[in-house]
């Protein structure tokens, strides 16, 4: 697993130190209260190839039942395009994102729309529409 300092800039470009962000998060020390919070942690956990977290947060009905993180796959930025519904006081919402990154000497964006839900107070990523 990528190694990252509870001091160090989170990964998920919010400006904030890890620990008081993401790292809460993965470390289970608190849940999201937003569908945005958590498709941010989710980011940071492929990004530290943080498998355990990837598929805690993943609702049960649509996980896989194994999850191959390439360590190849170097995640070098998140935007945040839109979101809608996924906020404190929401059951559903979906989030708009733009992850870059470069595999194999090659840079790419992948480009999705998730859909998120949350049940018994814990949000989980459900899936996503990959978009140009």
């Amino acid at each position: 697993m990528t190694k990252i300092g509870a001091q160090d800039r989170c990964p998920c470009l919010s400006g904030d130190q890890y620990a008081s962000c993401c790292g809460r998060f993965h470390s289970g020390g608190a849940e999201a209260a937003t569908a945005e919070q958590l498709m941010r942690s989710r980011y940071t956990a492929f990004v530290l190839l943080d498998r355990d977290y990837l598929l805690r947060t993943w609702h049960p009905d649509t996980a896989p039942g194994n999850l191959q993180l390439d360590p190849e796959m170097q995640w070098r930025r998140l935007d945040i395009a839109a979101t809608s519904g996924g906020g404190p006081f929401d059951t559903a919402g979906t989030v708009e994102f733009k992850a870059h990154y470069r595999h194999t000497g090659e840079r790419g964006v992948l480009h999705e729309a998730s859909r998120f839900v949350r049940s018994d107070g814990r949000w989980f990523y459900v899936d996503g529409d990959i978009l140009d």
